[in-house]
């Protein structure tokens, strides 16, 4: 028993490939539950597309969120970055590697809210508008709560580092965090493809 919690990286490694983090077994059933429901969204929004009644239509209202994009995505090598440094005990530079992950999230929620804003006040989408606008705003709301949810763990995390209590063994709690925010991160590109690209392809 007392081998299973010696903190030496030989034990720890070895503890945890006996017996995974149940962390890491919960957080991958949560994905594949939060997949499904995704899907359907997913699965809802190509359904209705092109079927609304009246304007405006994907192609008359919405840009490619390049640089949103690019900060998400980014997101996900900072947040890894900031896992492999707790791992080695840099938690000064997993730290600094976290709260950048935070702030690449946060700037894309900016983007999002900006966009939203314009599509409603600009160019007069709301969810009530038509079928577009209530599938649009409810799969990319949806996706948007879920980086939310991200910003606040990601947030915790980084207090906790700035106040000098993050240490090696929360490694594999920030590894849980980590594979929630690729799971956000690859949501993005499916929403990205569909709702987006599919406008510039023809659809």
């Amino acid at each position: 028993m007392s081998e299973a919690v010696t903190t030496g990286s030989h034990s720890y490694g070895a503890t945890y490939s006996e017996h995974p983090y149940k962390g890491i077994v919960g957080i991958y059933c949560l994905i594949v539950a939060e997949s499904a429901i995704f899907i359907i969204f997913v699965v809802a929004y190509i359904y209705y597309m092109g079927k609304s009644l009246s304007g405006p239509t994907p192609k008359q209202v919405l840009d490619l969120p390049i640089a949103a994009t690019v900060c998400l995505l980014s997101s996900s090598f900072t947040v890894h970055h900031g896992v492999a440094e707790l791992r080695k005990g840099k938690a000064k530079s997993a730290t600094l590697w976290v709260g950048i992950t935070a702030l690449l999230g946060f700037i894309f929620l900016c983007f999002t809210a900006y966009e939203w804003y314009d599509l409603i006040a600009h160019k007069g989408l709301t969810l009530q508008t038509n079928l577009f606008g209530t599938t649009f705003y409810s799969l990319v709301g949806l996706h948007a709560t879920h980086v939310v949810v991200g910003l606040i763990m990601l947030g915790l995390v980084t207090v906790v580092g700035l106040r000098g209590k993050l240490e090696t063994h929360h490694s594999e709690r920030l590894e849980v965090l980590s594979l929630y925010w690729h799971f956000v991160d690859a949501v993005w590109v499916v929403v990205f493809t569909v709702v987006y690209l599919s406008v510039y392809m023809g659809h």
